[in-house]
């Protein structure tokens, strides 16, 4: 699905799942948020479905920045890699694949068929997430399971 038809879905969608630290909510690994004016902007008159997967999954916040080991969300959804905690190596990986069922499952809840997700987050990557320290093209934990379960994507950047 090309760039212009994922925008043409979210513009006819009623409900949309969104990165809840797009909204404003201080909820990112290092207790921030990255509240935007193009994502509220996109989101005007809609029913919007905040998550976080991270803290859903009961992680917390400010939580150690996590990156993912072995390949890209959709390995760690197969069982062939890993979320790990950057500096101790610590194993997230039930954690992220929690948070990615919970926000599944809202979306499925309040009928959400996009999702707009922020870039780069090992849960939330749509079109690119940290393998290592490398930047790689390829989707976070949660994106891969929305993806897989038919949910439209789109990044903030794409907005």
């Amino acid at each position: 699905m090309t760039r212009e038809e994922r925008q043409a879905a979210l513009r006819e969608s009623r409900v949309v799942l969104v990165s809840a630290c797009l909204l404003g909510h201080a909820c990112r690994y290092d207790g921030l948020s990255k509240g935007s004016d193009r994502v509220s902007r996109a989101l005007a008159g809609k029913e919007v479905v905040p998550i976080c997967p991270e803290t859903g999954a009961g992680m917390g916040t400010p939580r150690p920045a996590v990156v993912l080991r072995g390949g890209t969300g959709e390995a760690v959804l197969a069982g062939q890699a890993q979320a790990v905690e950057r500096e101790s190596g610590q194993d997230q990986t039930a954690a992220f694949r929690r948070g990615a069922e919970l926000a599944l499952a809202a979306a499925r809840r309040f009928g959400a068929t996009v999702a707009v997700l922020k870039e780069r987050s090992p849960s939330c990557g749509s079109q690119g997430t940290y393998v290592g320290e490398r930047l790689v093209q390829g989707r976070g934990v949660t994106a891969a399971l929305l993806h897989a379960s038919g949910i439209i994507l789109l990044s903030d950047e794409e907005l």
